[in-house]
């Protein structure tokens, strides 16, 4: 259970409890109403009451509420690269659902989160902070409680956080940097695909900077490029986003003229270099939401991308 402590200073003299949660702790009302309805607060070790005044050295503790999951556990190997008692950050292979969906209920990031919470001992409701696709590999963090996600997420909102991501583009970018500025929307709701929609868009803003070029070359016929123009080169991209749009990297990046490797929506499909989008969340950078310090997390290259790199140089 997460626990938030405030040992109270001569400034917080004759103020009542609640006020010290209110002055302190930056929880929603929804999660105030239930610490108050289940007495998850304590006065040095005491239940207390929240018109209770507080003196210069008592201990104010706020123990969140247990809450649990109810997925079915299925064993689907997870790669955790950060935990503690707040938050657990995942490199998620690709090819792996985050979360259960009508169309897919099982063989998910939440069942294998379930399956590893039994071999643990640990207990807690899954909440996905952020979300990758199915195809695209890296970085995503699950909270642990309502007050991680909700803070993490207003960091992401107020562009505090830093998200970099690793891609694969075809074709040779020639700027060594660059700004890609333009709203996307979903032009055909039965329909997955998003793209660039000047007047009904959301905006959306994706910074890149080139990290390799790599030229065109005849590759072996086994590599799928036969019968077709290949590309004049392959460009090795890190990107930042300042906004999370769905598929944003893989529009923006197809609307240069640059899509992603193997990007079967907005580009062409590459199977015999890598069978799903080259696109990896490769860092994430944050502050704790309970103790307030910096968190840097990598997650380095996946296997397959690698592969589809040493092929193409």
């Amino acid at each position: 259970m997460a626990e938030f402590i405030h040992h109270v200073t001569n400034e917080d003299d004759g103020l009542q409890v609640y006020e010290i949660l209110r002055n302190y702790f930056d929880f929603s009302s929804r999660l105030r109403t239930r610490i108050k309805r289940d007495k998850l607060v304590t006065l040095n070790g005491e239940e207390t009451k929240g018109w209770y005044k507080v003196h210069p050295g008592d201990v104010v503790q706020v123990n969140l509420p247990e809450e649990r999951s109810d997925f079915e556990p299925e064993n689907i190997p997870l790669n955790p690269i950060f935990e503690d008692e707040d938050l657990l950050l995942i490199n998620k292979q690709p090819g792996l659902i985050v979360h259960p969906t009508k169309g897919n209920p099982s063989g998910t990031a939440a069942n294998a989160l379930m399956y590893r919470m039994e071999q643990t001992g640990e207990h807690f409701k899954i909440r996905f902070v952020n979300r990758l696709d199915r195809d695209t590999s890296g970085i995503f963090i699950v909270a642990k409680n309502s007050y991680s996600q909700n803070e993490i997420t207003k960091q992401m909102k107020s562009n505090q956080t830093e998200k970099k991501y690793i891609a694969i583009l075809e074709g040779i970018i020639e700027e060594d940097n660059g700004t890609v500025n333009v709203p996307i929307g979903r032009p055909d709701l039965d329909d997955v695909r998003r793209g660039v929609m000047m007047e009904d868009g959301y905006p959306s803003i994706t910074h890149f900077t080139v990290l390799e070029r790599i030229p065109s070359r005849r590759l072996p016929i086994e590599y799928g490029l036969e019968g077709e123009n290949p590309p004049d080169g392959y460009t090795v991209v890190q990107l930042v986003l300042e906004t999370g749009r769905t598929h944003q990297i893989r529009v923006h990046m197809a609307h240069i003229g640059h899509p992603v490797l193997s990007d079967h929506l907005y580009g062409v499909e590459r199977p015999m270099l890598i069978d799903r989008q080259a696109l990896h969340a490769a860092e994430l950078t944050f502050t704790h939401p309970a103790k307030g310090e910096k968190v840097h997390v990598e997650a380095p290259i996946p296997e397959d991308m690698n592969k589809a790199l040493a092929k193409l140089r």
